[in-house]
């Protein structure tokens, strides 16, 4: 698998929204690689200035927000033959992120808060194994799911299982294409069509879109592509889960506040024998050694209006 990183870019303010610029790389069956971003206007444009925290609507999922999440207790975390996190902070009343209705997609891989938080993501959705929901169910963690349409379809409702525990679903194309190799038509399928097969399944429209291998994250056909399918922004990553430990970009191997955190949903096959659980209870482990919590993304994001 190939392994790309990339050094933390400067982030500049846009107006009240703070937005980043990024680029990636992986190979193989999931996206290893890693991006860097700050919230910029993707196309060289101005974003539109930042609109308030809106209330429950279009966007938003699952339609009843669940409470900030909790560290879980001992005895459940102790189940799993780990130490417990620290507890996620409340969500911001402000949010960081603040997405627009119309226009350009931001790109972003970190998001801009002094809170000692990382954001895990996991993509695809080839591995269902149910000791998984049991674990999430546990610890109470959150995740955000990038999930591929083709590699779910087999079994949405295993999704809806982790859905119910407050996790939200987004959107990583119909058949994990790379999306710089194929033409701005199929690049709009992939994106639109997962989007209503996800929006049919789990109730409501993916908000975020992430691209396999992060692969033309910042170029205008995709951008477009992505804004006329519907979701709001494009979420990279910086640092991205392998089997034991974490591949990082910024070079002092280190995570920092705000940093989203890649894994994906695989098993044995793809772990070198070592299950879905085993590969996350790593992941948390390492993030707990550094004292960070795990906060939930879209706590940070404030999704368009109506």
């Amino acid at each position: 698998m190939n392994r790309h990183g990339w050094s933390r870019k400067t982030a500049y303010a846009v107006g009240a929204t703070v937005l980043l610029a990024a680029a990636t790389g992986c190979a193989g069956g999931g996206d290893s690689g890693a991006a860097s971003a700050a919230l910029v206007a993707p196309s060289g444009t101005t974003a539109p200035a930042g609109t308030p925290a809106p209330q429950q609507g279009a966007g938003t999922q699952p339609s009843s927000a669940p409470p900030a999440p909790a560290a879980g207790d001992a005895a459940a975390w102790a189940k799993w033959n780990l130490t417990p996190l620290p507890p996620a902070p409340p969500a911001p009343a402000d949010k960081p992120v603040k997405l627009q209705k119309s226009g350009p997609v931001p790109v972003f891989s970190e998001v801009r808060t002094s809170d000692k938080v990382v954001f895990v993501t996991i993509d695809d959705g080839a591995e269902k194994d149910p000791k998984f929901v049991e674990m999430l169910t546990d610890l109470k963690v959150p995740v955000s799911m990038f999930l591929t349409r083709d590699i779910v379809k087999d079994d949405y409702g295993y999704f809806k299982r982790l859905q119910a525990l407050g996790n939200h679903v987004h959107n990583h194309t119909v058949d994990h294409a790379q999306l710089s190799k194929v033409a701005p038509e199929k690049q709009k399928s992939e994106v639109c069509d997962a989007q209503a097969a996800l929006t049919q399944q789990y109730g409501t429209p993916p908000l975020l879109f992430r691209p396999p291998y992060g692969d033309g994250a910042n170029t205008p056909a995709l951008n477009s592509s992505v804004q006329q399918c519907g979701p709001r922004a494009i979420v990279l990553w910086r640092e991205s889960m392998q089997i034991h430990d974490m591949q990082y970009q910024a070079a002092d191997k280190k995570l920092k506040p705000g940093d989203i955190v890649l894994a994906h949903f695989r098993g044995p096959k793809d772990l070198k024998g070592e299950t879905m659980t085993q590969m996350f209870g790593e992941m948390l482990a390492r993030i707990q050694e550094q004292g960070f919590a795990v906060a939930r993304l879209e706590d940070y994001i404030a999704a368009p209006a109506g």
